[in-house]
């Protein structure tokens, strides 16, 4: 479970004292995913920081199953938006790159590796370089390295935006299948109404800066087969861009 309470952060910039978040509340309930919206600038990014134990210069609580967040200890999985992959490194070295920090023994995870490359379609790109692949194949690196971790905690941090249409359609599939597969407690930025529709089981909106959550909704549409197919899903998607204009502006 994720218990986010009271949380404010401010920074320096420009000499002036910089509110990213104020006050802000969240809980994800262990084994769900929060989809999260929000205007740019509104502290999405400082927000999973600061639940990864990476941004620890902030006032109230962040529980992780109880305790505070520490990097060192715990399995959290973070998924940022750029990939993060080592470009020196082969598929298979950028995969098992957070096994190998925590001291796991790889040869004691060659069936989970295999089974999750596997699922991934990445088995047989497995000696390439990130540069060697597309944008879709490296973002499945990405997320491989996250879930090869076995995380307690997932954080996505914008991870398909940088896709196309179709590919990010793929990718949000590939990634619902394993969150099916491994029920990782996970919290999911997005720009995208749409996009939250697909991968959240609640939607959490916030307010420009500084962050707070103005708002939690459940979303009575997740996990539903062919969804963009369904007259539901626009009208949902159309209630939620009202609901946020009348939050931004």
């Amino acid at each position: 479970m994720i218990a986010v309470e009271d949380v404010s952060v401010s920074y320096e910039a420009a000499g002036k004292r910089v509110k990213a978040l104020e006050h802000l509340h969240l809980e994800v309930e262990k084994g769900a995913i929060c989809a999260m919206i929000g205007p740019s600038g509104c502290g999405k990014s400082t927000l999973l920081k600061v639940i990864a134990g990476l941004h620890t210069d902030y006032s109230g609580k962040v529980l992780l199953n109880g305790s505070v967040p520490e990097p060192k200890k715990d399995r959290i999985g973070f998924v940022p938006q750029q990939y993060g992959l080592l470009n020196w490194a082969t598929v298979y070295e950028n995969a098992v790159l957070g096994l190998k920090i925590k001291g796991d023994d790889l040869k004691g995870e060659k069936e989970h590796i295999s089974s999750l490359l596997t699922d991934l379609g990445l088995l047989n790109l497995q000696k390439k370089y990130p540069l060697q692949l597309s944008g879709g194949e490296q973002q499945r690196v990405a997320i491989a390295r996250a879930f090869l971790l076995k995380p307690q905690v997932l954080l996505m941090d914008e991870p398909f935006s940088a896709l196309d249409a179709i590919n990010r359609e793929k990718m949000q599939g590939i990634f619902l299948s394993l969150w099916e597969k491994y029920a990782v407690t996970t919290v999911f930025v997005t720009h995208s109404v749409e996009e939250a529709l697909c991968v959240g089981q609640r939607i959490a909106l916030l307010t420009p800066s500084p962050g707070r959550i103005a708002r939690v909704i459940d979303n009575p549409l997740f996990g539903r087969e062919e969804l963009r197919l369904r007259k539901e899903y626009y009208d949902l998607a159309l209630e939620l861009r009202r609901m946020a204009g009348e939050i931004w502006q």
